[in-house]
């Protein structure tokens, strides 16, 4: 287990080191910088650039930035005057946090129990609904849904805050909308397994064995079946959390996509690298949690030996 934990975590650094370097690159390499949209006299722009370090050659500023992260500085943001980056993660990731852990549940919960009630009517009309339920939240995007959404339940029905924040009521149509495409994978996920389960010479012994079909079905072949779905929840759960851009865009969140966004359209060099490492260390160590959840759920699969 130790030897297994160590070669992945320095897989995982050597990762977001990849990253981080590849992000770093590729943003100088976009048209444009960060002053470009203020009305600032070419002094001030060159007073501006040795501030930040723009007045250093590519390397130079490479290894500066990594000098300082390895100390934990992830900078101060070159549009917002005095906006410290790790701050404003700090600020921004509760409100994304609290849509997607809310989204991730109801489209595990809602997901598997669907892919369930397929699985045991297959080729009947539930498992139809449930196809089609599946089907179309993989095919309709995001912001279709979002927008759909408002329009019903806010512009027609009243019922729904379109923008906002403040209760829980702006919480309904942003999970719906984040939770639509998952919840619709995850159906089609757990109904394919299962059913590939079903078969196996495993469940025909305990069915032979006397147990009741509610022992079989949830106690070993839905236990079984969880493992392709354990390992969508690794980047599903960081992607979830960090905040789908879109969406918190359309509902006003503000959470840690919208200032991605913002740092994107402002060309903010600081602000996106900060959001960029937070972002690849999450899905890096979900993805980890999820490895190590293997073991549990299946035991025949030995991290020892990975």
């Amino acid at each position: 287990m130790l030897k297994y934990i160590g070669k992945r975590l320095l897989a995982s650094i050597l990762t977001i080191w990849v990253i981080i370097s590849l992000t770093f690159f590729l943003m100088r390499l976009m048209p444009g910088g960060p002053f470009d949209g203020e009305k600032i006299t070419p002094e001030i722009r060159a007073n501006l650039e040795v501030k930040y370090g723009l007045d250093k050659s590519l390397g130079n500023q490479y290894t500066l930035y990594m000098k300082n992260l390895l100390h934990g500085d992830l900078g101060t943001s070159m549009i917002f005057k005095g906006r410290d980056v790790a701050d404003t993660i700090a600020y921004s990731f509760p409100a994304s946090a609290k849509i997607g852990l809310i989204a991730v549940l109801c489209s595990l919960i809602i997901g598997v129990l669907l892919g369930v009630v397929a699985a045991l009517n297959r080729g009947r009309w539930p498992d139809s609904l449930c196809m089609i339920i599946a089907t179309l939240g993989i095919t309709i995007p995001s912001f279709v849904i979002a927008a759909l959404l408002i329009y019903v339940f806010t512009a027609k029905l009243k019922l729904l805050p379109a923008t906002g924040f403040n209760s829980w009521k702006n919480c309904i149509m942003p999970v719906i909308a984040l939770a639509g495409s998952s919840m619709a994978f995850i159906t089609r996920l757990t109904r394919s397994r299962l059913l590939d389960v079903l078969k196996a010479d495993y469940i025909r012994t305990a069915r032979a064995k006397g147990l009741s079909n509610k022992v079989v079905i949830f106690k070993h072949a839905l236990k079984n079946s969880l493992i392709p779905i354990v390992t969508y929840l690794g980047p599903l759960v960081a992607g979830v959390l960090t905040g789908s851009f879109v969406v918190e865009k359309i509902f006003a969140i503000p959470g840690l996509g919208n200032e991605f966004i913002q740092s994107v359209t402002n060309r903010d060099y600081s602000m996106l690298l900060g959001v960029t490492v937070f972002y690849c260390t999450l899905v890096i160590v979900c993805n980890f949690l999820v490895d190590i959840m293997y073991g549990f759920i299946d035991p025949r699969i030995k991290l020892e030996n990975s």
